[in-house]
C-alpha cells in the first residue's frame, strides 16, 4: 500500500489532463455500479501506481498509471473465460483483440486494456459484470 496517495494534481501531471479525465470517468463508472474497497499501491516495474478494486478478498479489477498511459486489468478465470466467449459478439473489436492477445497463466487470463477515451467503457462494464454482478442500483 502507498504511504502517500497521489493528489489529483500529481495524477494530472503524470497522465496529462485528457487521460486523467478518462481515469476519473472510468473510476466513476466503476463506483456507480460497485461498492468496493479501493487501495493504492506501487505499480511494480512497469507502472507508477496501481489502484485496486477489491471486496471480500477478491479483486474485481486494477487501474494502472504511468507517464501518459492508463492500464485497466481484469483477470478472468476458466469459468469467466467461458462467459466472455458467450458475450464476445456484443463487444468491440478492440476489446476482443486485446483479450485475444492477453497471456493466460495458471491463475487466469490477464487482460490489460489501455483506455484512451470513454468510448469502450460500456464494454468494460460488461467485462466487470462477468467477474461480479454490480452491487449498486
Amino acid at each position: 500500500m502507498l504511504e502517500k496517495i497521489p493528489s489529483p494534481a500529481a495524477m494530472t501531471e503524470l497522465l496529462g489532463p485528457s487521460l486523467f479525465g478518462v481515469w476519473q470517468q472510468l473510476c466513476a463508472a466503476i463506483d456507480e455500479k460497485y461498492d468496493m474497497e479501493q487501495t493504492w499501491n506501487p505499480g511494480g516495474k512497469n507502472w507508477t501506481y496501481e489502484y485496486k478494486y477489491r471486496r471480500g478478498g477478491k479483486t474485481l479489477c486494477c487501474l494502472y498509471a504511468k507517464q501518459d498511459h492508463i492500464g485497466f486489468m481484469v483477470i478472468f478465470g476458466k469459468e469467466e473465460r467461458t462467459k466472455f466467449e458467450a458475450i464476445r459478439g456484443t463487444l468491440s473489436d478492440t476489446v476482443c483483440q486485446q483479450y485475444d492477445a492477453a497471456e493466460t497463466y495458471h491463475d487466469g487470463k490477464w487482460v490489460m486494456l489501455e483506455p484512451t477515451s470513454s468510448a469502450v467503457f460500456e464494454d468494460y462494464m460488461e467485462l466487470l459484470a462477468i467477474k461480479r454482478r454490480p452491487n449498486r442500483k
